[in-house]
């Protein structure tokens, strides 16, 4: 297959460094709404458990 190892792990690892500072950067952007809705379940429950199978 003629492939060169070290050159698809570089890559690899390059996507992955991407992947992991954009989900980091989402997750900084988006830390009050996240907050804010994790309290709200906290207080309230989840607004559609009774639809729940489990």
């Amino acid at each position: 297959m003629n492939i060169n190892l070290s050159r698809a792990a570089e890559a690899g690892i390059a996507r992955a460094i991407v992947a992991e500072k954009t989900a980091r950067q989402w997750a900084e952007e988006n830390a009050d709404v996240i907050r804010s809705n994790n309290e709200y379940v906290a207080r309230h429950g989840l607004p559609l458990r009774k639809y729940r199978s489990f």
